[in-house]
């Protein structure tokens, strides 16, 4: 067992990491100022990391461990979380997913116990999976229904294809309807194990005590914490293979309201470029006084809700622009969002653009400190998929260095390509747009 000390904050927080024997990684911040503490175990699979059977099972395998364990029912794990007060609850991204809880802090180690228990012995029985897969059916029209979130789905798959990374986290219809309880469960026994799994705490805590916690639970479990991990630990990854821009998807709606997305496949999670092309984000369209904002919806009204967006994986990424428009405003919408791309791989952004795209950044960060389940989210993806934690200071740092040829740069190397183009709306399938693809 080996434990070092990360990071030292300013208001008395200190990040600290032990590696177990057979690899388990727990790495917690002491926050003295708080009085909550929120525990999470991550686990590094997604829905990216499964075949084409498999489809939906990392979020099938969320819900089917909230329906019980060898020690407890669904009722006990649900209620031994209410009694104190606290919240618990899980999700499922492309490449991990995440179980947590928030309660007082006199109350982790019940945290520990109960999510360890939940993550390690689920039992996965029968009826537990035939129930569910009525749940999440549902949960996959519920989302079918709502066109918003269809088009990123739609777009996503547009430039990606048929592979992992364009596929809905939840699976489709299909790949629910036909997948066996075998399935997941080998899916489960393959990937919850200690080489895959970080266990990340934040609040008033002493880490000492949250190892000596964690162990006792995962012996628990019956997970021997012993050895070294073994060589196959970091999932492989599927390259995935961005489609050539140019494309336009319209997919037929009776809606009121037409959605799109209108992007490029962007920068991966580890490119040092990700800085810059985050303060470009926020200058675009992150927010009321941003171009995209203050052109489509403020001086022309051509929109409800429009603004540009960022997703980062391993190895890939997307950069997109989204608007919700009526049918009659759709080519006005287009021609502007394309126009402010084409500017800012022109011209980059002003003096005053970079500074308020910086300081947008910098708060949304130094913000989301006072809670403690953001302060988990931030070590347990840092130490789960970056392989590093920067401190607050590092990362305030690479925003603060960006500069206005930085952002230019990265604008005329991402967005000055053809774009693709996701369309959900009351048109016709082969409703023309190649205008605002063309190259």
């Amino acid at each position: 067992m080996s434990t070092r000390t990360l990071h030292r904050g300013q208001d008395g927080s200190v990040v600290k990491r032990t590696v177990l024997p057979g690899g388990l990684r727990v790495v917690t911040e002491s926050v003295p100022t708080m009085r909550s503490v929120s525990f999470g175990i991550w686990v590094g699979v997604g829905s990216r990391d499964e075949s084409g059977k498999q489809a939906g099972a990392s979020h099938y395998l969320e819900h089917l461990l909230f329906k019980g364990t060898r020690q407890r029912s669904a009722l006990d794990i649900s209620s031994a979380i209410d009694r104190l007060g606290g919240e618990m609850n899980a999700f499922t991204a492309k490449e991990f997913t995440c179980f947590y809880a928030r309660v007082l802090d006199a109350d982790l180690p019940i945290a520990v116990e109960v999510v360890t228990d939940m993550v390690l012995s689920s039992t996965v029985t029968g009826p537990d999976f035939e129930s569910e897969r009525g749940v999440i059916l549902e949960e996959i029209a519920m989302h079918d229904d709502d066109p918003a979130d269809v088009v990123h789905d739609t777009f996503a798959q547009t430039v990606f294809g048929d592979t992992p990374l364009g596929r809905p986290i939840l699976g489709s219809v299909n790949s629910i309807e036909t997948i066996s309880r075998d399935t997941v469960r080998r899916y489960y026994r393959r990937w919850y194990r200690p080489e895959h799994l970080v266990v990340a705490a934040s609040g008033n805590l002493d880490h000492a005590a949250v190892v000596r916690l964690v162990k006792k639970a995962f012996t628990a479990g019956g997970v021997q914490l012993i050895g070294e991990p073994p060589a196959s630990a970091v999932a492989r990854r599927v390259q995935p293979r961005p489609k050539p821009g140019g494309a336009a998807i319209v997919i037929p709606r009776t809606t009121e309201q037409v959605n799109l997305v209108l992007g490029v496949p962007g920068v991966d999670r580890n490119d040092p470029r990700r800085f810059a092309l985050g303060v470009l984000n926020s200058a675009l369209g992150g927010g009321m006084s941003s171009r995209l904002f203050q052109e489509v919806r403020e001086k022309r009204g051509l929109a409800y809700s429009v603004y540009s967006y960022q997703a980062q994986y391993s190895d890939a990424g997307l950069f997109g622009v989204y608007a919700g428009c009526l049918p009659k405003k759709v080519d006005d919408v287009l021609d502007l969002c394309r126009a402010e791309l084409q500017r800012v791989c022109d011209r980059g952004v002003t003096a005053e653009e970079l500074e308020r795209g910086k300081g947008q950044l910098r708060g949304s960060l130094v913000l989301g400190l006072e809670d403690t389940g953001s302060r988990m989210n931030r070590i347990g993806k840092g130490e789960l998929v970056y392989g590093e934690l920067l401190s607050i200071g590092e990362v305030l740092s690479r925003i603060e260095v960006v500069s206005l040829d930085d952002v230019r740069d990265v604008a005329s190397e991402v967005l000055d390509v053809a774009p693709t183009l996701a369309v959900i709306g009351p048109f016709d399938a082969d409703r023309d747009f190649s205008g605002a693809v063309a190259s």
